[in-house]
């Protein structure tokens, strides 16, 4: 079973950065190597939505809102997942979670405030 915990969040104004993280550890059925990790958000009141996807081969996808504002990356000797996020804007406030496989194994999340 995959275990992810995500850190990284807090209050930052409008245009500022920060990097969110995600560390995966726990009984494996197969290298975190093989594994797909994205990150997802949940603004207040909207469904979940993906933000960014990083799969095996390191190719990357990004969802059309974060117009390269955001950057995923990973570290597979680490087992970590990370999330920098640049040019933040209000629309981005959210919790932020991040998951393996697309929903196989979910973080708790950790949140999100873009606030002057």
């Amino acid at each position: 079973q995959v275990h992810l915990v995500e850190s990284g969040g807090g209050l930052v104004q409008p245009g500022g950065s920060l990097t969110l993280s995600c560390a995966a550890s726990g009984n494996f059925y197969r290298s975190f190597t093989t594994f797909i990790m994205s990150w997802y958000r949940q603004r207040p009141g909207k469904d979940r939505e993906m933000v960014a996807t990083i799969n095996s081969n390191g190719r990357m996808d990004y969802a059309d809102f974060v117009k390269g504002r955001f950057t995923i990356s990973r570290d597979n000797a680490k087992q970590m997942l990370y999330l920098q996020l640049n040019g933040l804007e209000v629309e981005d406030t959210a919790d932020y979670y991040c998951t393996q496989n697309h929903g196989a194994a979910w973080g708790v999340g950790t949140p999100v405030t873009v606030s002057s």
